[in-house]
């Protein structure tokens, strides 16, 4: 049996355009890694878009066993 934690990652603000950057899958990266550290096992993510907002969201889930 396991048990899921999932987390909300903002993205850094855009006035272009609505996609990911370095900067964003750094952060992704240093977050999976902080987790996996602490016992979670990387699940999935969802990159969630804002249509005609300056800011995005990716949602990450991990897991672990009870």
């Amino acid at each position: 049996m396991f048990v899921y934690k999932s987390e909300v990652l903002v993205t850094a603000m855009k006035w272009v355009n609505d996609s990911a950057n370095e900067a964003d899958v750094a952060r992704l990266d240093d977050l999976i890694n902080k987790r996996t550290e602490e016992g979670w096992e990387f699940v999935t993510y969802s990159y969630m878009a804002n249509v005609g907002g300056i800011r995005s969201a990716i949602l990450i889930t991990f897991r672990k066993e009870k």
